[in-house]
């Protein structure tokens, strides 16, 4: 059997090399492993690197995780290391891993006029976190059109907007960075390919918010893009409908507890830093800050300011904002939103003394309860476990570990400066956590503890026994 025909049997039967039957959340790992091994072949080709560069293949292989993952930590300055064709090469991988593989090939299926398969639905479904089959491929062709238009408006707009500004001589130069920047925010990837981030536009306020409306775009998730796609054309369709549009219960809970985070966590770090980092700003400029460092923490990884210039308190919050991350099927990581959520509504329904949890008007589903009681639980242990082990191997301060270890897990890429420094064991620790943010929490229990239908007839009697 050629090599062709093997690939189409792994394809469209879910089989491995040997012949064993894996699962949809097998398989979608090994294509994300598979794809890793790829970036990390492309890294080393001449074609993108700078004359005389030379990295290690640990940092190598984290920088190949990291793009993948679209998390934006690096060992090395990239700037150092890669040229033009490099970062090009970075932004279609930041596709690859903020689109996820099955949206980018199953698109590809669709404009060739290819069937797409049930088995194939069946991985879109794993890779995007949906909860059913139908409608998956009209939502692959609407998310993949929005988020792909959008970058490229908004590409020509920044290099535009770049030029017009003076921040850029050439106008090769402001494509280049207005690109860069656009790809970067809508994906929330966060590498820093020119050594000070997104620093130079710190008073550009306009700009700044620009970003911040692609971060949240690129996070909130593709199905709520879907509902609002759906939204605006019921809206403005020139046919007289009597169908009532309704949002989805995902749209709704995504899009609440969004916003819950986003004006929480700038209130609070508008009022911990007005009078510290943010003291020498206006009124407004210190409202601007407060909102970008509460949306950029939560996935995308942009930065103006020195992490190390923040409060102690401050930082915290930030693991904390990364911890939780974006919405599911986003291009983001973290526990999610809707996780924090579902247990917010739990705790609140408990302290009530009700037995069932409402929102919207809808009651949530008790496996949906079970599986964000699961999944925070999990996170919160599988963080711990490894702050605590590498406090334990590496020379560096705990809070520096804890938003090392959180920006991981959350795919977010803030860092106190530690990347470089850690070991090669750490070094390893961190790009395990930036895979399982990327594949997600609930998908990496699946993985290594497959489900297995209970048969027995029969239950076990009831005791009650004490807690608290």
């Amino acid at each position: 059997m050629s090599m062709k025909s093997l690939a189409r049997e792994a394809w469209n039967k879910g089989r491995f090399f040997f012949g064993h039957k894996l699962s949809s959340v097998q398989v979608i790992v090994s294509y994300y492993l598979l794809m890793t091994l790829i970036a990390l072949i492309l890294f080393y080709l001449p074609i993108f690197r700078q004359p005389g560069s030379h990295v290690p293949f640990i940092d190598m292989f984290f920088m190949a995780v990291s793009t993948i993952s679209v998390t934006g930590l690096s060992t090395f300055p990239i700037n150092e290391i890669f040229n033009e064709y490099g970062v090009v090469l970075l932004e279609v991988l930041f596709q690859v891993g903020g689109l996820g593989i099955m949206m980018i090939s199953t698109f590809f299926f669709i404009i060739s006029k290819r069937k797409v398969t049930l088995k194939q639905r069946q991985l879109i479904m794993t890779d995007m976190n949906q909860p059913r089959l139908s409608g998956i491929v009209r939502l692959i062709r609407t998310t993949f059109t929005i988020i792909l238009g959008l970058q490229i408006f908004s590409g020509v707009a920044f290099s535009l907007y770049l030029k017009i500004n003076d921040y850029y001589d050439r106008w090769i130069d402001a494509l280049y960075y207005g690109f860069y920047e656009a790809i970067s925010a809508v994906t929330n990837s966060g590498f820093d390919v020119t050594g000070h981030s997104i620093s130079p536009y710190a008073n550009d306020f306009l700009f700044l918010l620009a970003i911040m409306i692609l971060i949240f775009i690129g996070g909130i998730g593709f199905p709520v893009l879907m509902d609002v796609r759906e939204w605006l054309s019921h809206r403005f369709s020139k046919k007289l409908s009597t169908f009532r549009f309704r949002f989805s219960l995902f749209t709704k809970i995504a899009l609440l507890s969004s916003v819950i985070l986003f004006v929480g966590g700038a209130l609070v770090i508008f009022f911990l830093e007005k009078n510290h980092l943010f003291s020498h700003m206006s009124m407004t400029g210190q409202g601007v800050n407060s909102m970008f460092y509460s949306i950029t923490t939560r996935n995308a990884g942009l930065q103006i300011h020195d992490l190390n210039n923040f409060q102690t308190t401050t930082l915290m919050i930030f693991a904390l904002l990364m911890f939780i991350g974006c919405s599911p099927s986003s291009v983001g990581g973290g526990i999610r939103t809707t996780t924090i959520m579902i247990i917010g509504l739990y705790l609140f329904a408990f302290l009530k003394g009700e037995r069932h949890i409402n929102i919207f008007g809808r009651n949530i589903d008790r496996e949906d309860v079970r599986k964000s009681i699961a999944v925070f639980m999990l996170s919160l242990i599988m963080c711990f476990s490894c702050v605590i082990f590498l406090t334990a191997i590496e020379d560096v301060s705990l809070l520096s570990i804890i938003v090392e270890v959180t920006s991981a897990f959350g795919t977010t890429g803030l860092s106190l400066g530690i990347t470089e420094e850690l070991t090669t064991v750490g070094k390893l620790v961190i790009t395990v956590l930036m895979f399982i943010g990327r594949v997600s929490m609930l998908y990496t229990i699946m993985l290594f503890i497959p489900k297995k239908p209970s048969n027995s007839g029969y239950r076990y009697p009831t005791e009650k026994i004490i807690i608290g």
